[in-house]
């Protein structure tokens, strides 16, 4: 068979994939065991893997992807603790009374709190939070749920600290060869993953508060979006100064965390003050007036309250940005303390324990683990009875039961297409046939021959395309960034750039990924508008895909961007910006 063929072959379980999760809505957590097993068929049956290979992929996939489960835990868990210890509600509290004027709200609420709330959780929880939050400040359901999904792009590369760009990075990191310490590579795409982002901040803002007033202002003119643009620019300089600042020199997990609690007070301080806040107030029409598809077609319970003092609310997020501050600059300036946290590792070491393969786990150095020390501690903090401990942890496991299964699947199916040709090469190294490829390699050489260098355009949709079937960035990259490596290897583009665009792509697609969207119409009682949500924010992701295809382009072929070198130091943070 020739090339060709055995691409169509390998992307069979990438096709069942969308195929069952588009055309027949099946959950990623029934689609992707499915498609795992038929991708262990085909690595067995054309690329002579053998059953004992496919099953010790399988295994240490399963492993890997329970690292990323343990950061979606903690993060969620932390969430949900201080939400049942009211914090969460106090928190809401500073948003009262900042400014009547809804542009206003839907930038302050929508993208800052929204962007708090991904870079500490993510996993759809900014539509669970920022939507209801709109909806009690005077908007109308409707324009709720499509804002926060709208505004949840831009930090959703580093949400719940950085999971899904070091998701990305994890996926290929076995690709890089010539580091002593990949994180040089790792910090590099932290950084152009972030300047993509970066510059959209300034595109989305405007096009969200545009489709706001068009679609719900008393007007209906997205002109009305001219009198905020100052404020846009203010928020968008502040909020990216900071979020380049720590993506360049700290590291994936609080870019979009630290940027938005940052900006978020400055933020609220200065509109309070009265700054770039516009004379005529913006708001919406009186309710009497409003279409009835703008309103709630399902009771939503009313968010608990609470008198918890701000800044006891604000401790656990305090801590955990302290903690991973610390550890994070320690390790990228070479401090030997941080780095032998980084270096132990629980697992199998050196001893071959899985079938023939190891698997190692820096537990120290994981977030997961440093948020459920976190939350634990908060329950002492904030006076927490056992029922509310209970009920935190209960609706922890609920959430995460879902992207488990996706997670163990997707990461073991790549583990497969990653080394099916692992028993080939070791009783045939000198082997010529196609199979002497995985079935990565073989699906990266089939879309460069057709596509080239202009590979770079469909690169970010690809990732809209992974998020959208399977509603989180972190499954997308898990199933897409290998593959995106190595074609980037085939064509000959940077591959920090490709997959920075894969990550990018991930990050866009959820503001019309079905989970999201689901998510957000149950929280805003808005059930029965998932497709006009989609088809309202079909034209804010294409718009963001092209800007950020816009500006990979303008950094290979004209800034001649490349993949990072290693210098000696850990990471030469100079040389990088």
């Amino acid at each position: 068979m020739s090339l060709g063929v055995y691409a169509v072959i390998a992307f069979i379980p990438i096709i069942v994939t969308i195929v069952l999760m588009i055309a027949f809505n099946w959950p990623a957590k029934r689609a992707l065991p499915l498609a795992w097993a038929i991708a262990l068929v085909i690595a067995i049956a054309l690329w002579h893997m053998s059953v004992k290979s496919g099953i010790a992929y399988t295994l240490t996939g399963f492993l890997s992807a329970f690292e990323t489960l343990v950061i979606i835990f903690g993060a969620i868990l932390i969430m949900n603790t201080l939400s049942r210890s009211g914090a969460m509600s106090a928190i809401n509290r500073m948003f009262t009374h900042i400014t009547p004027d809804a542009r206003l709200q839907a930038i302050i609420i929508g993208f800052i709190f929204g962007a708090f709330i991904e870079g500490a959780a993510g996993f759809g929880t900014p539509a669970a939070l920022a939507a209801p939050l709109l909806i009690s400040v005077g908007f109308p359901p409707l324009a709720a749920a499509i804002i926060a999904l709208e505004f949840n792009s831009v930090p959703v590369c580093y949400g719940a600290v950085g999971t899904p760009t070091n998701t990305a990075f994890s996926t290929i990191a076995g690709s890089l060869t010539g580091y002593s310490d990949t994180n040089v590579y790792r910090m590099a795409l932290t950084k152009y993953t972030a300047i993509h982002m970066a510059i959209g901040t300034f595109l989305i803002l405007i096009v969200g508060v545009g489709i706001l007033c068009k679609f719900f202002g008393k007007r209906k003119k997205f002109s009305d979006v001219v009198p905020v643009i100052p404020f846009i620019i203010y928020v968008s300089v502040l909020f990216d100064v900071i979020y380049l600042l720590i993506a360049s020199f700290i590291g994936p997990e609080l870019v979009s965390l630290v940027a938005a609690v940052i900006t978020l007070f400055v933020v609220i301080f200065t509109t309070g003050k009265g700054f770039l806040v516009p004379k005529d107030v913006w708001t919406f029409d009186e309710k009497e007036k409003w279409d009835s598809t703008w309103l709630s077609t399902t009771k939503v319970e009313a968010p608990k309250t609470s008198n918890m003092p701000l800044v006891k609310a604000w401790i656990p997020y305090f801590i955990i940005a302290i903690v991973l501050v610390l550890t994070r600059v320690s390790q990228n300036v070479g401090m030997d303390w941080a780095n032998s946290m980084r270096k132990f590792t629980v697992g199998t070491g050196s001893s071959n324990a899985i079938l023939g393969l190891n698997w190692n786990w820096a537990i120290l150095w994981s977030p997961g683990i440093v948020f459920i020390i976190v939350a634990l501690i908060t329950v002492a903090i904030h006076g927490m009875s056992g029922e509310a401990v209970a009920g935190a942890w209960k609706d922890t496991f609920k959430m995460v039961k879902g992207a488990a299964i996706a997670l163990l699947f997707g990461v073991a199916m790549v583990n497969l297409f990653r080394y099916s040709n692992v028993t080939v090469l070791a009783n045939d190294p000198a082997s010529t046939e196609v199979i002497a490829s995985s079935m990565l390699v073989v699906m990266a050489k089939a879309l460069a021959a057709v596509f080239k260098v202009a590979y770079v355009v469909i690169a970010p949709f690809i990732g809209v395309l992974g998020a959208f079937m399977s509603g989180s960035n972190t499954v997308s990259n898990t199933l897409f960034s290998a593959l995106q490596y190595q074609a980037a290897v085939e064509v000959g583009l940077p591959t920090v750039i490709i997959v920075a665009l894969q990550n990018n792509g991930g990050a866009i697609g959820n503001m019309i990924c079905v989970n999201n969207v689901v998510s957000a119409t149950a929280t805003t009682g808005t059930v029965g508008n998932e497709g006009r949500i989609i088809r309202t924010n079909i034209l804010p992701c294409v718009l963001f895909s092209i800007l950020v295809i816009v500006i990979a382009c303008v950094e290979m072929f004209v800034l001649h961007v490349s993949d990072p070198v290693e210098t000696g130091a850990i990471v030469n943070f100079m040389t990088m910006l």
